[in-house]
């Protein structure tokens, strides 16, 4: 296994940070305040060729590798972490459209979707089904016209914000084989939003709950096959999980970045802090953990890629590690900048509050553990 990024991949991080770095970081806590990623934004990331990062070539897209896409959400979080997640979630919504949708849904959605014309959302979790996703209770009844959908989605990125969602709604009996998925376009009838959520982080992202009221689908909304809308769903989420670790490690690496350049210039007793041995220890401990992280990730990522049997184990556990190191790292580089860490001015504090909620979305630490577990106990026979 060759360890080097190729010049093409080194290429696509540089090009992701440098428009992190011009176009979203000075920008970020401003967003952050007002709650709300302007949307002009979208088509400057759509022509970097950001929308449909894992779609096809065929159908537009990049066509890239899972490797190569988490680079992008690497390099993107070092910017902003909340911004670089969202266009996870609709990189996820364009690739089910482009892998699972029929040749007709392909061509009205993904020329919008690729460009990011039209932002994409994600609709699976519930007031009352989070980790339990199949348990969940949103039914599509079907009708002359196609759908008739009612339930409420909870927790939703871009809900009153994104111009569509991809949900998953009950078609048939309890259990995940009576669930499918729908495309439901902003402006359907039946269709409204909860209030802003008031979050700990990831402000910039506007979140509410998606309401459906007898909401009218046309039949042509259904996204491949009826009742297969649960082993979709899943089979985004092993690349979903790849990114919120990327986005983690971006942001983590950001805070150590800021950490070593606070250091260099904070004296106290007479010298600049990084020249405390019991300090510098703490810098190693975390490079060398952001290192293992990297590392991590990457082969997670080449086993999706190559389409290992064991990749899905390999991307529930780097999503575990990667997430809590990620959080582990900024809330000591908070620790290293002292009561100034705790100021917004110095961007630590954001990071912090960015990065907790990876260890609950795309499923939460522990059941990534029952996942390894699982598979550990099935390997043993």
């Amino acid at each position: 296994m060759d360890f080097a990024l190729t010049e093409e991949q080194t290429a696509i991080f540089d090009m992701a940070h440098g428009f992190g770095q011009d176009r979203i970081a000075p920008h970020a806590q401003a967003w952050e305040k007002a709650g709300d990623i302007p949307k002009a934004l979208w088509p400057e990331v759509g022509e970097l060729g950001f929308g449909g990062l894992y779609v096809s070539e065929e159908a537009g897209g990049a066509g890239l590798s899972r490797l190569d896409a988490t680079l992008v959400f690497e390099a993107l979080s070092m910017a902003c972490p909340s911004v670089a997640s969202f266009l996870s979630i609709h990189n996820m919504c364009a690739a089910m459209i482009d892998k699972f949708g029929s040749d007709a849904m392909k061509a009205r959605v993904l020329p919008e979707a690729i460009p990011i014309n039209k932002v994409l959302s994600y609709c699976l979790t519930e007031p009352g089904s989070g980790s339990d996703a199949a348990a969940l209770k949103t039914r599509a009844q079907r009708t002359n016209e196609g759908f008739s959908l009612t339930g409420t989605k909870a927790f939703i990125s871009g809900g009153g914000y994104s111009d569509a969602y991809v949900v998953m709604a009950r078609t048939g009996d309890d259990g995940p084989k009576g669930i499918s998925a729908l495309y439901v376009e902003d402006g359907a009838p039946g269709l409204s939003f909860g209030g802003l959520e008031d979050k700990m982080g990831w402000r910039s992202q506007p979140t509410r709950q998606v309401q459906f009221d007898d909401c009218k689908i046309p039949a042509e909304n259904l996204l491949g096959e009826e009742g297969h809308g649960f082993k979709y769903a899943m089979a985004g989420l092993d690349g979903g999980r790849l990114n919120i670790a990327a986005c983690s490690l971006g942001a983590a690496q950001q805070a150590l970045n800021l950490t070593l350049s606070y250091m260099g210039e904070r004296k106290a007793f007479g010298k600049s802090i990084d020249q405390f041995q019991a300090l510098q220890f703490r810098l190693a401990d975390m490079e060398i953990e952001l290192q293992a992280a990297r590392t991590f990730l990457r082969q997670a990522a080449w086993k999706l890629d190559t389409g290992a049997p064991d990749a899905t184990q390999f991307c529930a556990m780097a999503k575990k590690f990667l997430t809590e190191a990620g959080s582990r790292i900024a809330d000591q580089c908070l620790q290293l900048h002292g009561g100034y860490g705790y100021l917004a001015d110095y961007g630590i504090e954001k990071i912090v509050r960015d990065l907790r909620v990876h260890q609950i979305l795309e499923g939460t630490n522990e059941i990534m553990r029952l996942i390894v577990a699982r598979k550990m106990l099935e390997a043993r026979g």
